[in-house]
């Protein structure tokens, strides 16, 4: 997720595209991401080792009055865990072990705990309480249960990072630990968090371990943000130099020009869909089709990418079944010849996406238009709205420098996509107004941790 990462802590994050009404692909969350899912969730055991709890958070931090008399609410159950079996209460010198503390960010609460390595390895040697806090809207922590989509407006990183100020101030209280410093840790969208909690709340917050935290991915950057750094970092995983086989971005970006070729009249769009290994009822009927299928080959090299751990890790796939290690090696394994007939380099590339798309093995053929699970969807859904409404980031290929197709990012498709769909219009410069961009020298004890092969490195 953007989450995702190089090897340091597994991160994630999101992908945009302007193909159609509104195809948006991000490189956090694809709409619609697996031909099948596994039989079962991934779920590891360390969530027996904490107390699930739950608290009533303000729903509106900015705002005064009574919410009621609008016939709006003043709180949500907001979800979190606390696992104190390596806090060190009390040491012989009279201190007390420290919080470290997971900034939630866009899914359940339980991928972050399952997936947050290093907080648990660091917990014995420093003491530590651990704390994982849901983010609001995700997971279980959900205002106004089935009408929470006509109440999107408090879903935001202020209105996020208000309530994990208050929920560190009351977690001091009940274990009476207000000697204990608090370490923020978070990925992608949690390392933005993690980060600008630190610089917004600094009395909350010691420190901070942002890991794949592009906090300088928006408009207004000086110098400006390169909008291509995220294709050109997927290309590079999917080079020698990365360790993936020397043809691969080649053949990757030989696909498009087949789906160019043959995606214009109905007997190529079946040749393409007989190469790839779609399933028979995939509605390839236009070339609008072919434009929605290139979108979602291109995003299972992004989604790998994000997931490019050296281990095997259900993470990028929130939990639903694992991705096999340095998945965008194996993928290129498969497009690894040269000399590709049309029909062969299509084929290759079914197998290719197949590492993420059919990673369970279970599926007889590819279904770009398949349901996805309900955490992604969900997720993705409200990653979707944050992204329109304080999160805009532009995203561009140009098929040179990456291993994609020309796809300047377009501002004006992308505001109207976003008046369409949620009703709001996108402030272009908002997020560096409000976080600072570049601008944080006034910060302090902050770690930004990346991996090489995190496309978000860049």
């Amino acid at each position: 997720m953007v989450f995702l990462s190089g090897a340091p802590a597994p991160e994630e994050q999101a992908l945009e595209s302007n193909e159609g009404p509104l195809v948006r692909l991000h490189p956090r969350k694809l709409s619609q991401p697996f031909a099948k899912l596994s039989k079962a969730s991934i779920r590891k055991d360390l969530v027996h080792q904490c107390q699930e709890k739950w608290r009533n958070a303000t729903l509106d931090h900015f705002s005064y009055g009574d919410p009621t008399e609008k016939g709006e609410i003043a709180t949500f159950p907001q979800r979190y865990f606390v696992c104190t079996n390596q806090w060190q209460r009390q040491a012989a010198d009279g201190s007390t072990g420290p919080i470290f503390f997971y900034l939630g960010n866009e899914a359940d609460v339980l991928l972050y705990l399952n997936n947050t390595g290093l907080m648990w390895e660091s917990a014995p040697e420093f003491g530590a309480m651990l704390v994982f806090a849901e983010h609001r809207y995700y997971g279980e922590s959900v205002p106004y249960g089935k009408n929470v989509r006509k109440h999107m407006r408090y879903l935001g990183a202020e209105q996020a990072l208000a309530d994990y100020a208050e929920l560190i101030w009351e977690i001091k209280e009940e274990y009476d630990a207000h000697d204990s410093a608090v370490i923020g840790f978070g990925g992608s969208y949690g390392g933005m968090l993690a980060s600008w909690m630190r610089l917004k709340y600094p009395h909350a917050l010691d420190g901070a371990i942002a890991g794949s935290a592009p906090i300088w991915n928006f408009f207004g950057e000086v110098p400006p943000f390169d909008p291509g750094s995220f294709a050109k970092g997927v290309t590079y995983d999917a080079s020698e130099l990365a360790g993936s086989a020397p043809a691969c971005a080649d053949n990757v970006r030989d696909t498009w020009d087949l789906l160019r070729i043959y995606g214009g009249d109905d007997a190529g769009r079946k040749f393409l869909a007989t190469g790839l290994g779609l399933c028979p009822s995939v509605p390839l009927s236009s070339e609008d089709d072919v434009a929605y299928l290139r979108e979602w080959l291109g995003a299972a090299f992004d989604m790998m990418a994000m997931g490019n751990f050296p281990y095997p890790s259900a993470y990028i796939t929130n939990g639903h079944g694992e991705l096999p290690a340095f998945p965008v090696r194996v993928a290129c394994t498969f497009v690894a010849s040269d000399n590709l007939s049309d029909s062969e380099l299509l084929a290759a590339m079914g197998k290719a996406v197949g590492v993420f798309y059919n990673h369970t093995g279970e599926a007889a053929c590819l279904d770009p238009w398949a349901g996805t699970d309900p955490d992604s969807d969900h997720d993705g859904d409200w990653w979707d709205f944050q992204w329109c409404a304080e999160m805009l980031m532009p995203f561009s290929k140009d098929g040179v420098t990456d291993m994609f197709w020309s796809d300047p990012f377009n501002l004006e498709a992308a505001v109207a996509a976003c008046q369409e769909r949620w009703g709001v219009t996108p402030r272009p410069l908002w997020a560096n107004t409000e976080w600072g961009g570049r601008r944080i020298s006034a910060g302090s004890n902050i770690v930004f941790s990346n991996g090489l092969l995190d496309p978000w490195h860049a």
